[in-house]
């Protein structure tokens, strides 16, 4: 399954509300983003605001065109928003990165000791 890194920048003086509204996300919002195909899902944020997200999904585009057809979604991002620099709906304005290593994948392309 094709793996998603981003990188997005959330307000200092606004990390307790990002934190606090995370750790109860809504039940809606995590069941659309269920069906709509995202998995191991997580983000990562830093004491400067600094914020990496990862996902796996089959399928980028569709998985957030689902995202954006859903009302819950609209309403989230709205309410996300103020607490971004950018000002923005969060999903957005990421930037996703490139993958540059992954160990599984790497252990998996070398010969094992009993293959040889």
């Amino acid at each position: 399954m094709p793996r998603y890194c981003f990188v997005s920048q959330v307000r200092p003086d606004k990390l307790d509300e990002y934190r606090r509204r995370h750790a109860e996300v809504w039940p809606e919002l995590l069941a659309a983003l269920h069906d709509a195909g995202w998995r191991h899902y997580s983000i990562f944020v830093g004491d400067d605001g600094l914020l990496v997200g990862y996902a796996e999904v089959d399928d980028l585009d569709a998985a957030q065109a689902a995202m954006q057809a859903t009302d819950v979604n609209r309403r989230w991002q709205d309410e996300m928003a103020q607490l971004f620099t950018h000002g923005a709906r969060p999903d957005e304005n990421w930037r996703y990165l490139d993958e540059a290593f992954n160990l599984d994948d790497q252990l998996a392309a070398v010969p094992r000791e009993e293959d040889r």
